[in-house]
């Protein structure tokens, strides 16, 4: 019988008040997603379609996606497709933290080695300007503003992005990882006219939350 524990922090109630508090208007989130197991850009595709699907999540956009080389973790990974959604939410930060969890449990998602291989990853970066320092949530992500596989994504989809307070673009401009990054070359369908390969997606309905968000 196998002795991993696959749980999650966002499985069980909100550590403090604040993480558990919903905004009187939608704010601004920030995802990471990244993949390097079976079909990553299908893994995408359905992470960020889920994503738009849902109510109390609305503007959901996907950036370009990035190759990148495996940081940290065990040695022979495959290269990873990383992508940054925004989005706004009415949603509180330990449900948008569900929100990710369940994502991740949709696609097998297992904790077993810290840095590891995965079918799919997804981290909360930022929520509005909430700052938390709770190991289960920290808010910004506490190693994004290090993380080229993060930063650049992102600063193809938002050139003019903050990430507490400072530009994106300088915080890529000396990340250490930056030359393991390399823009993956849009596919096809993804084109729109004019937006390159941002994809931006028809906001949900903003419907009573529903048990696939908590």
């Amino acid at each position: 019988m196998s002795t991993v524990d696959w749980s999650h922090p966002a499985e069980g109630p909100v550590p403090v008040p604040e993480l558990g508090a919903r905004p009187d208007a939608p704010v601004p989130a920030v995802l990471a997603l990244g993949a390097n197991l079976r079909e990553p850009a299908q893994t995408l595709d359905a992470a960020v379609a889920a994503l738009s699907a849902l109510p109390h999540i609305t503007d959901v956009r996907a950036s370009p996606r990035a190759v990148t080389a495996p940081v940290g973790g065990p040695p022979g990974q495959p290269d990873y497709l990383n992508q940054v959604v925004t989005l706004r939410t009415d949603l509180a930060p330990w449900e948008l933290l569900a929100v990710a969890h369940r994502l991740e449990q949709d696609h097998h998602r297992r904790r077993e080695v810290r840095w590891g291989a995965r079918t799919l990853d997804v981290d909360v970066i930022a929520y509005g300007d909430v700052r938390s320092d709770h190991p289960d949530l920290t808010l910004p992500h506490p190693r994004a503003a290090e993380r080229a596989f993060v930063l650049l994504p992102w600063l193809w989809l938002d050139a003019d992005a903050t990430l507490a307070g400072t530009p994106v673009a300088d915080l890529a401009a000396v990340a250490a990882d930056a030359p393991g990054v390399r823009r993956q070359e849009p596919e096809r369908h993804r084109l729109l006219a004019g937006t390159d390969d941002v994809v931006p997606l028809r906001p949900a309905r903003p419907d009573a939350l529903g048990r696939e968000a908590t």
